[in-house]
Order: C-alpha cells, then sequence, then structure tokens
C-alpha cells in the first residue's frame, strides 16, 4: 500500500495540530489525532475505550500497548489507503519502533516525519498567550509548563533521532505566521516527495 503518510512532531505550543489540520487538507488525507482517538473509542465504549478509561479515571498514563491497539486500529481502515498525517504518536522511541512494526505489517512507508520546531521560550510564550485567549488552565502555569517541555524533550524528541538515519525528517522553523510556517513546511515537503 502507498501513500503520502506522515508524522509531525513539535514541542507543546509549535503549533503542529494546526499545521497538520491544514496539511491532511492539502494532501486529502485523514489527520489522524491520537486524543481524537482515545475520545473516540471512550466514547464508543469499545474494548479499548474501556481500557483506556479504566487508567485516565484513575489518573494514570495508558500503557503503551492500549495506545498502540488503537494506532493500529485506525491505520487499517479504508480511508489511509491514500495516505495519512499522523499526530501525537509516537511519543516514545518504544513506540516508534511499536509504529514501524504496525507500517511494515501493512507494508507502508512514511514519506517524512515533520519536525516543527520553537525555542522553550517561545513555547512559554504561546502557552500563556493560547491560556489568556482559550483560558486553558494547564497553559497558564508556569511550572505544568515546564514539565510539559521536560516531557517533550525526554520522550518525544528522542524519536526524531530514532527517524534521522532514515532521511525523512523535515525540520521546520515553526517561528512566524501560521501561513509562513506553512508554506516552509510545503517547500521541506516537496524535496521528501
Amino acid at each position: 500500500m502507498t501513500g503520502k503518510n506522515y508524522l509531525i512532531f513539535g514541542p507543546p505550543g509549535a503549533g503542529k495540530g494546526t499545521q497538520a489540520v491544514k496539511l491532511a487538507q492539502l494532501f486529502s488525507i485523514p489527520h489522524i489525532s491520537t486524543g481524537d482517538m482515545f475520545r473516540y473509542h471512550i466514547k464508543n465504549n469499545t474494548p479499548l475505550g474501556q481500557k483506556a478509561k479504566s487508567f485516565s479515571d484513575r489518573g494514570a498514563l495508558v500503557p503503551d500497548e492500549v495506545t498502540i491497539g488503537m494506532v493500529k486500529e485506525r491505520l487499517n481502515r479504508d480511508d489511509v489507503k491514500g495516505g495519512f498525517l499522523l499526530d501525537g504518536f509516537p511519543r516514545s522511541v518504544p513506540q516508534a519502533e511499536a509504529l514501524d512494526a504496525i507500517l511494515n505489517e501493512l507494508t507502508i512507508s512514511l514519506v517524512a516525519v515533520i519536525n516543527v520546531a520553537v525555542s522553550d521560550d517561545e513555547v512559554r510564550q504561546r502557552l500563556s498567550k493560547r491560556a489568556e485567549i482559550e483560558g486553558r488552565a494547564d497553559d497558564a502555569d508556569p511550572k505544568v509548563i515546564q514539565n510539559r517541555i521536560d516531557t517533550y524533550k525526554n520522550q518525544s524528541e528522542p524519536c526524531l533521532n530514532y527517524y534521522r538515519p532514515h532521511n525523512i525528517v523535515q525540520d521546520i522553523d515553526g517561528m512566524g505566521t501560521i501561513d509562513q510556517v506553512f508554506e516552509r513546511i510545503k517547500l521541506g515537503l516537496g524535496s521528501a516527495d
């Protein structure tokens, strides 16, 4: 199975969700957000949703095997035959290895891993601004923001080094307007296709 298959990375507040929606529209592929997957499975009370809910209800992290199961189920659907943009997964190198196994099983390969890069100071500014605009309490607390930055650097960012030997990582400067960043992504992907 071939297609335009992408991953998008970036620290919290980098704007990756906004860019993912725009890219999915541009390529006419589904934007697969792990947050949306969790909500879908929990809302529809699927076996995976029941497992996820049992952990989240206790305030515990959902184990990798549940998240990986959701991703595998999602990538087996017909609407991803032309490609997909995966947002929020993998979040760790073991998840990246599990994703490789899923893609190999489905005979799918990644075209590019898009890394929307912004500085820690920019992340702090953007999340504080988002807290004011959207009233998101989790974005207002400097300790929570720093914890999210640290978690990203310690768990998710190593995935980029996992993919670098495959020459598929596109590092994109995430500074500027939404449209400026989008144009940079399109230019970067032009060389990836």
